[in-house]
């Protein structure tokens, strides 16, 4: 019979060495409060005036929580959250971290909660008589993953990036969804079949539809416990039991197989056609066969880490060409096969480890398979983590459990001992890295150390240069900033990021503008369609330029726009820009007219554009155009968010003179 190590009246250890796991993250992340904004915490947060109300009135929400340009769908309740931050401290990276960290804790303590009602199942209800009582095995495994899962270096950027928030948000829902599906299926088990079946029902659909005001990923609920169902319960109504819940199975077909069916039918025209694909720098066969790759990588970066291997910056990631184009690509496919195999073999003998790889792989299909998102992001393996970690970590504690077959127990010193090595790996690395992210300075040269042919950590050191310079001249940082800058340039696929930079710079300080400059980026801007990096860089440009505070030659600036406007689909974004920089610095009020005119033709239900074209149009004296734009913001104005530019707008066009009679005008 099996005697436990440690006597079962310790069952309060679990709920301490939790705790000090939570107060040991939250000592590690302290010192990385004290960074800046990164990379998309810019048009998200600081540059987004939609997250950052002057008072919490009902209009001021609604735009809040419909201003975030990450997303077709939004993300409100994130926005929302960004702008609760704001009311409450301003514009505060700390305050914003802070937030993120005890969204990150409460994430924590859900998964030590999941983890101990996984590991029970389904041995409350079946554990054979005369066994020792291993709860406390439960807990100390729930405990050790939920901490270790806590500490991962590789979800880091759910913390400390503030933008990231939307990521770990949308994962308290769906943690929170697994926690109230195993309870539901508890009541099941138990005879309360009725409320036990609605309850898993609500469990599923209720966080999810709550998790997608976050974002997206949250939609991977429902199929996260499917898996659970499949691997643990197997369906049944009762343990042990023959019997199959055919609610439960004919539930599962409908919540996943209609969203299936009407995301490809809403993504596959988009996916087919080559011009989705025309601002990558890769295709659809491409990106399937370097995410093979990449999530292979994805479990050794979270299990095994190494710094240069968290880079934060990806874009300078290999692109996989054939199978053989490089070789991993193949061997990349193949083992993702293997652990497919092992799902499937070992779902009966080893749930844990099955369960666990299948959460991993699930947890990719969203980011990792056809739609055309960029290629490669920490921050998406952050539930995918914790399924790693249920594959590993009960084997490498060997603590019997009451309901699962654990490996014998040969070699279980070793095991341990690489148990306390990893721990003691991830949370040395984490905290090395917090450290890093606590400087804006330190963080840039450690992340283009890291990577130095990624074109975005080389133009991110350059920019935090040019930000410790003050724009004088005689900073060391002014000299230091040239080198990543122009090396970021001729990097292959880089953005205008680089150029804009250097342009912006010396601008500023009066200094001479490179014309190779200049010829660089115009040839980017001809050479594909712009990203949107292309498109901030420019709209950097025109800001600068029209506040009078660059004064850079409107030749170039005009051909600069003529080659991005070239390719076929420009964005809103981009037409909408060069409306402003004919407007205000060409003067030609006619092409910044026409230019604001087809912005709003391509993106009628966009407000601010459509406001722009009304002021436009106001002075240029055509007040029924401009009671007509007018008239359509109105319908626009979802819960009184316009109320304040519909006021100004009526208030101008008010004091517009009248029309003079046509016997004046001859």
């Amino acid at each position: 019979m099996y005697t436990p190590f440690v006597s079962n009246k310790s069952k309060l250890l679990p709920v301490g060495l939790m705790l000090a796991f939570m107060i040991g993250c939250l000592l590690i992340y302290l010192p990385g409060f004290s960074g800046g904004w990164l990379f998309d915490d810019y048009p998200n947060i600081v540059d987004n005036p939609g997250v950052q109300p002057r008072h919490s009135s009902l209009g001021a929400l609604i735009s809040a929580a419909l201003s975030s340009p990450a997303s077709d769908f939004k993300r409100p309740l994130a926005s929302l959250s960004f702008a609760a931050n704001y009311m409450l401290s301003g514009l505060s990276a700390p305050a914003m971290k802070l937030t993120n960290l005890v969204i990150h804790l409460l994430n924590g303590l859900l998964v030590f909660v999941l983890m101990r009602l996984l590991l029970a199942v389904p041995g409350r209800w079946q554990a054979p008589a005369g066994k020792p009582d291993r709860s406390w095995n439960i807990g100390m495994l729930a405990a050790l993953i939920a901490g270790a899962w806590m500490l991962l270096p590789i979800n880091l950027t759910a913390v400390l990036y503030v933008v990231q928030r939307m990521e770990s948000l949308a994962n308290l829902f769906v943690l929170a969804g697994l926690v109230g599906y195993i309870k539901a299926r508890q009541l099941m088990w138990t005879g309360r079949r009725l409320a036990g079946g609605l309850m898993a029902a609500l469990a599923v659909t209720v966080p999810a539809a709550l998790g997608l005001l976050a974002k997206e990923t949250a939609v991977m609920l429902p199929l996260y416990a499917l898996l659970l169902e499949w691997i643990l319960f197997d369906f049944a109504s009762a343990a042990a039991s023959p019997r199959r819940e055919r609610g439960l199975i004919a539930f599962f077909v409908v919540i996943l197989g209609i969203p299936l069916i009407a995301g490809l039918v809403w993504l596959l025209p988009g996916v087919l056609n080559p011009a989705t694909w025309a601002t990558r720098d890769f295709g659809l066969t491409q990106r399937l066969l370097s995410e093979a790759r990449i999530i292979v990588g994805y479990a050794f970066w979270t299990l095994t880490p190494w710094p240069h291997a968290l880079s934060f910056y990806h874009d300078d990631y290999p692109i996989s060409s054939g199978l053989l184009h490089p070789w991993t690509t193949l061997t990349s496919l193949l083992t993702l096969l293997a652990v497919l195999w092992v799902i499937l073999r070992y779902r009966r003998r080893q749930p844990l480890l099955a369960l666990g790889l299948a959460w991993f792989l699930s947890a990719q299909l969203l980011t990792g398979t056809i739609i055309p998102l960029e290629l490669v992001y920490e921050h998406r393996n952050y539930f995918a983590s914790l399924g790693l970690l249920l594959a590993v970590i009960p084997w490498l504690a060997g603590l019997p459990l009451p309901a699962f077959t654990m490996a014998r127990s040969h070699a279980l010193p070793l095991r341990r001992t690489v148990l306390v090595l990893a721990l003691v790996g991830w949370t040395s690395l984490t905290a090395i890295t917090a450290w890093d992210w606590g400087s804006p300075l330190r963080l840039a040269e450690t992340l283009a150390a890291r990577a130095p042919d990624s074109p975005r950590a080389q133009y991110e050191l350059g920019r935090t240069y040019i930000v410790y310079s003050h724009y004088d001249r005689t900073s060391p940082y002014t000299r230091a900033a040239y080198a990543p800058l122009e090396h970021a340039a001729i990097l292959p696929d880089s953005s205008i990021l680089p150029q804009q930079a250097l342009i912006f710079m010396n601008s500023r300080m009066g200094l001479p503008l490179k014309p190779e400059w200049w010829d660089s980026m115009i040839a980017k801007l001809k050479a594909r369609p712009l990203g949107v990096q292309d498109d901030s860089s420019l709209a950097a440009l025109t800001d600068c330029a029209r506040d009078e505070v660059c004064h850079l030659p409107k030749d170039r600036m005009s051909e600069a726009f003529e080659a991005a406007l070239d390719h076929p689909h420009p964005t809103s974004r981009l037409t909408a820009t060069y409306g402003d920089y004919a407007w205000n610095v060409l003067r030609n009020h006619t092409l910044g007219l026409s230019l604001l005119q087809r912005t709003v033709a391509a993106d009628p239900h966009e407000p601010a554009y459509r406001i722009t074209l009304t002021r436009m149009l106001i002075a240029s004296g055509d007040a029924p155009a401009a009671r007509q734009q007018l008239a359509v913001l109105q319908q626009l104005n979802l819960g009184g968010r316009l109320d304040g530019d519909i006021s100004n707008l009526q208030q101008r066009i008010a004091a517009m003179p009248p029309p003079r009679p046509a016997s004046a005008q001859s």
